[in-house]
């Protein structure tokens, strides 16, 4: 039986059901659904809001309108349409992210509430080690280099690291996530925390390197090499699409699930593995890397 999703997974989750029944619904005698505004008309919420609602950052705050949404669709089945209310009303209730969301950037409480939800991972980061693979001490350097910059107290950067460390649960649980990442060479080049800081945490990334779910590439300085901001490609089983997640200059996070786009990054995450040293050379260029500190 599969795991219950958590909050963010049942908001996606009601949010997927409710598009595609508004998307293939009949529409007078020419078919083809509706669009939001249509959709959205005779209830208390906007084309806007239904937005939110079906890529799951939102739920409905008066079932009264997710029934009269589903009466417009067409929906008759009790059954289909009590579910969709649970799913509704349990999506509703705080979770163990509720407490972290005031320290991340807009758009990530999104992107890591659904990250517990994954089957498996892909993941490029061309200049810091990625978050899933990251020691405690080199994750708190991270935060501490950015402190004057961003103006974050002891306590923001301690919880931040929180945050990081139980978000690598992912790869400890019963059933883990297949985690495959590609770092760019300057990842595990760039010295973060002093050399102390390094070694541990070039150990860490050799440790994982060997589990059998995580896949770990190193991307070379030559040819193919690519400085392009990091990105990770989602894949949440058969009952929601995959996701494509991609940071921006600003520090925000943007996710989507539109074929195009995950199939854009999907060919580029290809294109650097193949690109990149194998997996088993990985842990050698690690210890070449910890004997030059």
């Amino acid at each position: 039986m599969a795991a219950k999703r958590g909050r963010t997974g049942q908001r996606l989750e009601l949010g997927w059901q409710l598009r595609q029944l508004r998307e293939n619904c009949g529409l007078g005698e020419r078919g083809g659904g509706f669009t939001r505004r249509q959709a959205a008309q005779g209830l208390r919420i906007s084309e806007a809001g239904l937005q939110r609602i079906e890529s799951g950052s939102l739920n409905f705050r008066n079932v009264g309108d997710l029934r009269k949404l589903l009466d417009k669709y067409g929906v008759t089945d009790e059954d289909v349409i009590e579910s969709l209310i649970s799913l509704n009303r349990e999506s509703s209730t705080q979770d163990w992210l509720t407490q972290y969301r005031g320290l991340m950037p807009a758009g990530m409480p999104g992107f890591v509430g659904i990250e517990p939800e994954a089957r498996s991972m892909k993941a490029y980061h061309p200049t810091l080690v990625y978050g899933l693979l990251q020691t405690e001490r080199y994750a708190r350097a991270i935060h501490e280099v950015e402190k004057p910059i961003e103006e974050t107290t002891s306590e923001l950067i301690r919880n931040s690291v929180d945050l990081r460390m139980k978000r690598q649960e992912v790869l400890t649980r019963n059933d883990p996530v297949r985690l495959h990442v590609i770092l760019g060479e300057a990842a595990l080049r760039y010295p973060v925390g002093g050399a102390d800081v390094m070694r541990e945490q070039y150990r860490k990334i050799a440790e994982l390197s060997a589990w059998s779910h995580v896949t770990i590439q190193v991307l070379p300085f030559r040819w193919g090499y690519r400085s392009a901001n990091d990105f990770a490609i989602l894949h949440l089983g058969d009952q929601l699409p995959p996701r494509v997640q991609i940071d921006n200059a600003w520090g925000a996070v943007s996710t989507s699930d539109k074929p195009r786009e995950v199939d854009r990054f999907t060919r580029r995450f290809d294109a650097m593995a193949a690109s990149a040293w194998p997996p088993e050379d990985t842990p050698e260029f690690l210890h070449e890397l910890e004997r030059e500190l």
